[in-house]
């Protein structure tokens, strides 16, 4: 017990020192740096692929936001820079694909499924409900045995 209240103490330790720092701003030009975290936003880390590349700490996240920086600097518009990342990764990159036909498994995806799991779950409370439907049945013996047995006349042998 004592080991273990040891052991305890020295890794609460060494963790209370951990703790992560907010990405530093790289461009000297805050609005230029307000442009690429509002671009990073919009675009999906294509390594994590649940976070943005703004909120991404993974190296080809931080390549992305390079890049971003160097096309706002140079003066390219927000649809400019987004067609760009489009062109070169293709329409997974944006957190909000457009609808068109190749990605329209995107956008009904999660709907079929759902209304997949709605169909199951309805079919099996109906099997669940005939099932006890039918298992609650008793035969006219059963019936009647139940019947005096409720009554109180069911001999005591």
């Amino acid at each position: 017990m004592r080991r273990f209240a040891v052991v305890l103490a020295l890794s609460a330790l060494s963790v209370s020192g951990v703790h992560a720092d907010e990405a530093k701003t790289l461009a000297d030009d805050p609005v230029v740096e307000e442009r690429v975290q509002k671009l990073g936003e919009e675009l999906r880390c294509l390594v994590c692929q649940n976070q943005n590349i703004a909120d991404s700490h993974a190296d080809l996240a931080m390549d992305l936001k390079k890049q971003l920086r160097e096309q706002v600097s140079s003066g390219r518009s927000d649809r400019e820079i987004l067609d760009y990342m489009v062109e070169r990764y293709g329409d997974f990159v944006l957190y909000r694909p457009p609808l068109k036909t190749t990605t329209a498994l995107l956008w009904a995806g999660p709907f079929a499924l759902l209304l997949i799991a709605v169909i199951a779950l309805a079919r099996r409370l109906r099997r669940r409900t005939v099932q006890a439907a039918t298992a609650n049945t008793l035969n006219a013996e059963e019936h009647e045995r139940a019947r005096a047995l409720l009554a109180g006349e069911e001999n005591k042998a």
